[in-house]
């Protein structure tokens, strides 16, 4: 029997949550959105039937309480910007439904932690790329070692070929970027938690022999510090850009204060800086600590470029977040025995995302 889900968004990344899942076969897709033109585009692009597309404005608590008792759905996915998914995680309670979103915000996260108390369905937030896959992969190393040391975790959502003065493209949510970029972060120094400075912390990274830049930014270490508490010296997740993109931030958000003016913001990006569909994920984690007492550092690396998916071209961002949340929801709903409540995402192991039908974008 087909998996029912209810899929809240038909943006980037829903759009092709959409295709990952009606394209396997295994899962009818209910696509509430107040764009259902482009998801019933999106069904004739690429000859999906399991998917039905339907009118909801998702910030209308008694319409989306609605369309949450409409059918008996396996699962509830967030594809909406971070500060619709309190009132979905609410409702999803409500109805005891497993909830899935890809939501970067901390403060986002802890509420869904607190609804999820005591419930025996499922509540896991931060399914996308970072927070995400990153802490898989990471967590993954990390039980390679008797003792942790250092760990750090760097994720780049970046344009092939850079051609404005930000050397960066709209490739995701603009309110998740600046979110990202102007939100309190957090990770572990000297042992113990600590909050961070979103766009300090600077350094270099080279991988393949191209120079790139990292520095603070909010969310994307998602729930690990917290898992890892008291039991390691430091770590902390950068974002990577190509170099001269943290100080143009900088100048935008501090030295201008739009980052009290998000709304200005935001239209100014959305103005300025063009989309592409040419564009690159870059994976980097880097985990040192002792192995029968001697001093050893493993490494994570992957770049995953657009490809083709039900029959269209899909960027990297699109692929990787996607493919995230598809996988962790597949895995987690097949073993209904071991996940309830709020699960995070180090509770999944890297192998079982690589094997999963849809975690087979990251191989």
């Amino acid at each position: 029997m087909k998996r029912q889900v209810l899929l809240l968004g038909a943006g980037k990344i829903g759009s092709l949550i959409t295709c990952i899942l009606a394209e396997s076969g295994d899962y009818d897709v209910h696509v509430g959105s107040l764009n259902t033109d482009a998801a019933k585009q999106l069904c004739q692009e690429t000859g999906l039937c399991d998917v039905k597309a339907f009118l909801l404005d998702a910030r209308d608590e008694s319409a989306l309480a609605a369309a949450m008792q409409q059918h008996k759905y396996d699962a509830v996915i967030s594809g909406l910007p971070y500060y619709c998914n309190p009132l979905v995680a609410d409702l999803a309670a409500r109805y005891d439904l497993n909830y899935f979103d890809l939501t970067e915000d901390v403060e986002v996260t802890r509420h869904v932690q607190k609804v999820s108390a005591g419930r025996q369905t499922i509540f896991m937030p931060q399914c996308g790329l970072a927070p995400g896959f990153i802490s898989i992969a990471a967590n993954e190393l990390m039980q390679h070692f008797d003792e942790l040391e250092v760990v750090k975790m760097r994720v780049g959502a970046l344009p092939v070929n850079p051609s404005n003065v930000l050397k960066y493209s709209l490739t995701w949510s603009t309110d998740g970027l600046i979110n990202e970029y102007g939100n309190t972060c957090y990770g572990i120094e000297e042992g113990e938690l600590a909050a961070l400075q979103p766009l300090e912390g600077y350094e270099t990274i080279t991988l393949d022999g191209v120079l790139y830049e990292a520095f603070n930014t909010s969310g994307g270490l998602g729930t690990l510090a917290e898992s890892y508490d008291g039991k390691i010296r430091h770590m902390n997740y950068k974002t990577m850009r190509y170099p001269g993109h943290c100080d143009q931030i900088k100048l935008l958000m501090n030295d201008l204060r739009l980052n009290d003016d998000r709304d200005t913001l935001k239209r100014i990006l959305e103005n300025a800086i063009p989309k592409t569909q040419q564009d690159v994920v870059l994976i980097y984690v880097a985990v040192a600590g002792r192995i029968k007492g001697e001093l050893m550092e493993e490494n994570y690396v992957k770049k995953v470029y657009p490809q083709d998916i039900a029959g269209k071209r899909w960027s990297s961002i699109q692929v990787t977040t996607a493919a995230g949340i598809c996988s962790a929801m597949d895995i987690v709903l097949d073993d209904r025995d071991r996940f309830h409540g709020f699960v995070t995402q180090e509770r999944i192991a890297l192998d079982d995302v690589i094997n999963n039908r849809f975690g087979k974008y990251y191989a």
